[in-house]
């Protein structure tokens, strides 16, 4: 196993909290200091991914792996709203089917960086991100990483 991927099974919590500060905090910024109104479906997003900022908080300060199961969902469901959320910004056929009747448009592209960095595609890396670190790191054991790290030592010695 290589050391990168040992090393992000390793700290797979921490890691993944770092994505979710980063989202959180770009999510604020976006809608309190560019003052982009979010509509109803990042606010849908939103809700499976600021409680993770805390669960995953908690979870890297006591080294407790037992929430993997629990937050895993919150990704999984936030990423498949992001995804219908993005195709409904790239497919303009698809925001007929269930249109945003209140506030803002969901398929109004506030962000579009080289025509397809949207915000519904920035918050579709970050669940996922979360998800494969999460997925990653769900059995990993200290145990396991001291035997990778002595067949490594063997083979450097040869």
């Amino acid at each position: 196993m290589s050391r990168f991927k040992l090393f992000c099974r390793r700290h797979c919590l921490y890691l993944a909290w770092i994505v979710s500060i980063v989202a959180v905090a770009g999510s604020l910024y976006l809608s309190e200091v560019l003052k982009y109104e979010p509509c109803k479906l990042c606010w849908f997003q939103r809700i499976f991914m600021y409680p993770q900022l805390f669960l995953l908080g908690i979870a890297t300060y006591r080294n407790d792996k037992r929430i993997i199961p629990y937050v895993l969902p919150l990704s999984l469901i936030g990423g498949s709203i992001s995804i219908y959320h993005y195709a409904e910004q790239k497919i303009p056929a698809l925001s007929k089917i269930i249109p945003c009747t209140i506030g803002v448009p969901c398929n109004k592209d506030y962000l579009n960086f080289l025509g397809f960095i949207t915000i519904p595609l920035l918050a579709l890396i970050a669940f996922t991100l979360i998800s494969i670190l999460l997925w990653n790191g769900r059995n990993y054991s200290e145990v396991e990483s001291d035997v990778e790290d002595e067949h490594e030592s063997i083979e450097n010695l040869n």
